[in-house]
C-alpha cells in the first residue's frame, strides 16, 4: 500500500509540473534513475507513476529515447455545414478547388501542412454494404481508404473508408484511381464529373470503444473512445452514390450542429 501511495505522490508531482508547464509539451522527462534517486524511491515505482501518467495521454514513451510530455493534439470541429460549403464548390475554379479542402476547413489548416494518402481497390458488395448503398449482393463497388495526418504528427486525424457503386462512376476512368488523389473538391466534384448532384448527405453518429487497431493507428490513450460517423451521400435520383465510414479520435474531435429554425 505504501508503494501505491508513493507512486501516486510522484504522478501527482510531475503532473503538476506538466499542468504548469515546468515541463513543457514535447520536453523530455528526467531519467528514470534520476527520479528514483529525487523521490528518494526505486525505479519500479517510479515507473509505475510513469505508466499511471502513459495511461492519462499526458506522456508517451519513445522507445531508446524516454519519456515525453505529449503534444496536446489538434482540435478537428466537423461542423454539418460542411458538405453545402463543399457543394457550393463543385463548379468553382480548379485553382480554387486545389488551394483548400474539408479536412483544412475543419483543423485550420494549410494544405502544405497536411500529408495525405488514399489506397482503391475493387471489392464486391457484401450483405451489409449492398444494404447501405441500395445494391445487389456482389455488386462492383470501389473500396477508398483515406488517411490525412499534420505533418508533425504521426496519427491520422481519422480513419476514412468509402464505398462507391462502379457502375456510377466508371464513366470517368479518372475516378478508378487513386493517383488522382487528393481530387480538388472532394468526392463531390468527383461526382460532377459524371454528371451526379447529391441531394442530402445522411451521418448516422454514435460512440464505442476503438479496437486494438483502431487504438494503435489514432495513438489513442487507455479509456478514450472514438465517434464513428456512418455518412450516406444520396444524388437527385435518391441513389446511394458513396457511403462511408469515418472513424474519429474522442479526445480530438468535436461535432458541430447547427439547426437553423424557422420564425413564428
Amino acid at each position: 500500500m505504501a508503494t501505491g501511495k508513493k507512486f501516486e505522490r510522484i504522478a501527482d508531482d510531475l503532473r503538476a509540473q506538466i499542468r504548469t508547464e515546468e515541463l513543457s509539451p514535447g520536453e523530455k522527462l528526467p531519467s528514470e534513475t534520476k527520479l528514483a534517486k529525487e523521490h528518494a524511491t526505486s525505479v519500479p515505482t517510479v515507473r509505475q507513476a510513469l505508466a499511471l501518467l502513459q495511461a492519462e495521454g499526458m506522456i508517451e514513451k519513445e522507445h531508446g529515447r524516454g519519456n515525453f510530455v505529449r503534444r496536446p493534439r489538434r482540435l478537428v470541429s466537423r461542423a454539418n455545414d460542411r458538405h453545402q460549403w463543399e457543394k457550393d464548390r463543385v463548379r468553382s475554379e480548379l485553382e480554387e478547388r486545389s488551394s483548400t479542402g474539408a479536412t483544412e476547413r475543419d483543423t485550420g489548416l494549410d494544405v502544405d501542412a497536411l500529408v495525405f494518402s488514399a489506397k482503391y481497390t475493387r471489392v464486391e458488395a457484401d450483405a451489409e454494404l449492398a444494404e447501405a448503398l441500395g445494391v445487389g449482393q456482389g455488386a462492383a463497388l470501389l473500396e477508398r481508404i483515406y488517411r490525412t495526418r499534420h505533418q508533425d504528427e504521426r496519427a491520422p486525424f481519422n480513419l476514412v473508408r468509402s464505398y462507391m457503386p462502379v457502375e456510377l462512376i466508371e464513366g470517368n476512368p479518372d475516378l478508378l484511381d487513386e493517383a488522382n488523389e487528393p481530387w480538388p473538391g472532394g468526392t463531390q466534384s468527383q461526382l460532377h464529373t459524371v454528371g451526379i448532384e447529391l441531394d442530402r448527405v445522411v451521418e448516422r453518429v454514435t460512440a464505442r470503444p476503438p479496437t486494438a487497431e483502431e487504438s494503435e493507428e489514432l495513438d489513442l490513450s487507455a479509456g478514450i473512445a472514438v465517434m464513428v460517423i456512418e455518412k450516406s451521400s444520396i444524388d437527385t435520383h435518391d441513389r446511394v452514390a458513396d457511403w462511408s465510414e469515418v472513424v474519429l479520435p474522442g479526445d480530438r474531435t468535436a461535432s458541430v450542429f447547427t439547426t437553423k429554425l424557422e420564425r413564428w
